[in-house]
């Protein structure tokens, strides 16, 4: 558990007129012909920090990032401050500028109660530096800012596979807490990872080729998963590579979205654990645009798989409903479009019914479960992305890593 790693919490400190450096993560998709922002999950999320920060009498210093240089969605903080002020108790002033004279005076001008935004932390090169925590702490951004703070709270776990300036170069220099999102990612993520409750499963579907392997690999040979439960592209890769002839046309989508390189790999994976592995025994295929049912001893098919079938969600919707512990990442069908999302929303469905503690992750997951209206079947829902994959397949974590040394 949490206590036992000595992780701090907000539990731990008196915050009444400290100033708090607090790293959040607010990065979100924006729209690239309107720059507006289309999804305000990650800031209804750490406002709670915000919030229990404030409350508690903190001169709040909040550093976030939106982007990456060069790419379409790197911009300014100017919406992003109006968006976190709708969902805070407090005064948010927000300022572009980092640690510039403006920056360094409106912090020492803070009062209790007060939080300040600083522009998006990805303006100044040296943040997404890769170095250790100790050479950030002797960095421009650390050095700047740290002294005039007393305390630095890390809240962003969707950015703690990031060896960053604002994500690990405080810690070596400040006390430090983790805010009451990362502690909470952590919790669940102890539950289906560190010490599962076995049986424990893992859904792994969607289109991701790299990542979705290194997890099931992980997992397996870690005897974290008792069985993974595959679907979407993820599903036919296994059985491509168990000799199962899929059709030209389901092949060709295959080598598109670049698994062939990782076909050995797979291979590998299956011979390995094919035990442990289950792969669909039917799909729904789409033929003259509408949905029909084929089963796996009538491949190969001129038509492309969008679905897994009904007899493959009446066996995964019987092996999780005896699960004790359940992972969802990927959808396993074209949830997008309403005939091939039956497979994806029928296994939430029968996560809600089960007693296990399930998680559920992955942008692409997530929006699925939006659209099936179906939030509250899942115990836990992560929207860490990249960071929750890194962990659930054993990368390395440079944030927790820091925290574990420093606490």
């Amino acid at each position: 558990m949490l206590k036992d790693r000595k992780y701090k919490t907000l539990d731990d400190f008196d915050f009444k007129n400290k100033t708090v450096i607090l790293r959040i993560d607010i990065n979100s998709p924006i729209d690239e012909k309107t720059g507006e922002i289309l999804d305000e999950s990650r800031f209804i999320e750490h406002s709670i920090t915000v919030n229990e920060l404030l409350e508690k009498g903190a001169k709040l210093v909040i550093l976030a990032h939106q982007g990456r240089k060069g790419d379409k969605d790197f911009t300014t903080f100017e919406k992003h401050s109006k968006i976190l002020s709708k969902y805070i108790k407090g005064k948010l002033k927000y300022i572009p500028d980092i640690i510039g004279e403006k920056a360094l005076e409106e912090i020492k001008n803070l009062k209790s109660g007060e939080a300040l935004l600083l522009e998006n932390i990805r303006m100044i090169d040296e943040e997404t530096k890769e170095k250790s925590p100790e050479e950030h702490a002797k960095g421009e951004i650390v050095s700047k800012l740290a002294p005039l703070a007393e305390i630095y709270v890390n809240d962003a776990f969707a950015a703690a596979h990031r060896a960053h300036a604002s994500t690990v170069g405080f810690i070596p220099v400040l006390p430090t807490a983790i805010g009451r999102i990362m502690e909470r990612e952590l919790k669940a993520l102890e539950k289906i990872v560190d010490n599962p409750e076995k049986p424990c499963i893992y859904i792994v579907g969607g289109a991701k080729p790299k990542e979705s392997f290194n997890v099931i690999e992980y997992v397996l040979k870690k005897d974290i998963a008792d069985l993974v439960l595959t679907g979407g592209m993820i599903a036919q890769v296994f059985l491509k590579v168990s000799n199962i002839n899929l059709g030209n046309e389901n092949e060709k989508i295959i080598e598109k979205l670049g698994f062939k390189p990782l076909m050995p790999k797979a291979e590998e994976i299956i011979n390995k654990y094919k035990d442990k592995i289950v792969t669909p025994i039917d799909f729904g295929i789409e033929v003259n645009g509408k949905r029909e049912s084929i089963m796996i001893h009538e491949f190969p098919t001129n038509y492309i798989i969008k679905d897994i079938g009904k007899y493959t969600i009446q066996l995964y919707s019987y092996i999780v409903y005896l699960a004790k512990a359940i992972v969802m990442n990927g959808p396993l069908g074209v949830f997008e479009e309403k005939d091939f999302s039956y497979g994806t929303f029928e296994i939430f469905k029968a996560v809600g019914k089960s007693k296990a503690f399930s998680v559920l992750g992955g942008g692409h997951t997530i929006a699925a479960l939006k659209k099936s209206g179906l939030e509250k079947n899942f115990s836990y829902i992560s929207t860490a992305g990249g960071a929750l994959i890194s962990y659930i397949s054993g990368e390395k974590m440079p944030v927790i890593d820091a925290l574990k040394r420093y606490s």
